[in-house]
C-alpha cells in the first residue's frame, strides 16, 4: 500500500511541476525535450554571419559566373537555348494560345528520334515513379504510398487532351503533382509530351 502512495505522490508532484508554471514568463529559454528542428544552424535571409570575414550572411556570386543554362545574349541574338526553363508568353513556353490550350507541337520543336529518345529518358526519370514506365499510373510509389491513384496517362481522357494542355500540366503541376518548370527545360517538357504520345499510340486505348 505504501508503494501506491509513494507512486501517487511522485505522480502528483510531477503533474504539479508540469502544470504549475504554465502562463509564467521566464528569463531563460525553456527546456525543449523535443526540439523538432526549431533551432537549426543555418543562415537566414538578410541575417549576419560570423562565419564570413565581413560578417555578411548573404553572398554575392563569384565574379564572372552566370546562371546555369544561360549565356548573355549578343547584340541581335536571342538568349534562348536548349536549357531554358520558361520565358515569354508564346506557345513554346506556355502551351497556350491566349486563354486556350494549343494543339500540336511548336514550330521550334523538331519531332525526330533524338527528341523521342530524350523524352523517353526524361519520362523515366521524372514521371515513371508515379505514372509507371508505360504511363498507366501504376508507378513504384503506388506500392508504398497511401495516396490517391495516379493519373493513367494512356487513358482516352488524357489521350484526347491537346499537346498544349499536357505541356501546361507538366509545367504547373496538378493535384499532388508539383510543377516541373524548374526541373525540366522547355524542350525537355515538349520531349516528354512527344514520348507520351508514342506511349498512348502503343497502348491501343
Amino acid at each position: 500500500m505504501r508503494w501506491f502512495f509513494l507512486i501517487l505522490a511522485i505522480a502528483s508532484i510531477t503533474v504539479a511541476l508540469a502544470i504549475g508554471p504554465r502562463g509564467e514568463k521566464f528569463s531563460t529559454p525553456p527546456f525543449m525535450l523535443f526540439p523538432d528542428m526549431d533551432n537549426q544552424y543555418k543562415v537566414k535571409a538578410q541575417k549576419p554571419s560570423e562565419f564570413f570575414e565581413n560578417g555578411q550572411g548573404a553572398r554575392v556570386p563569384v565574379e564572372g559566373t552566370v546562371p546555369f543554362g544561360y549565356a548573355p545574349p549578343k547584340e541581335g541574338v536571342s538568349a534562348a537555348g536548349p536549357l531554358d526553363f520558361s520565358r515569354g508568353d508564346d506557345y513554346l513556353n506556355t502551351g497556350l494560345f491566349g486563354d486556350f490550350y494549343g494543339k500540336g507541337f511548336p514550330g521550334e520543336i523538331k519531332l525526330d528520334e533524338t527528341l523521342l529518345a530524350r523524352g523517353k529518358e526524361r519520362f523515366r526519370i521524372s514521371c515513371s515513379p508515379c505514372h509507371g514506365m508505360s504511363g498507366n499510373g501504376a508507378g513504384i510509389v503506388s506500392k508504398y504510398w497511401a495516396i490517391p491513384p495516379t493519373a493513367n496517362l494512356v487513358d482516352p481522357r488524357v489521350k484526347s487532351m491537346p499537346e498544349g494542355q499536357i505541356f501546361w500540366t507538366i509545367t504547373h503541376g496538378k493535384g499532388l503533382m508539383g510543377p516541373y518548370n524548374g526541373v525540366l527545360s522547355v524542350k525537355d517538357r515538349w520531349a516528354i509530351v512527344a514520348y507520351l504520345r508514342g506511349l498512348q499510340a502503343a497502348s491501343g486505348n
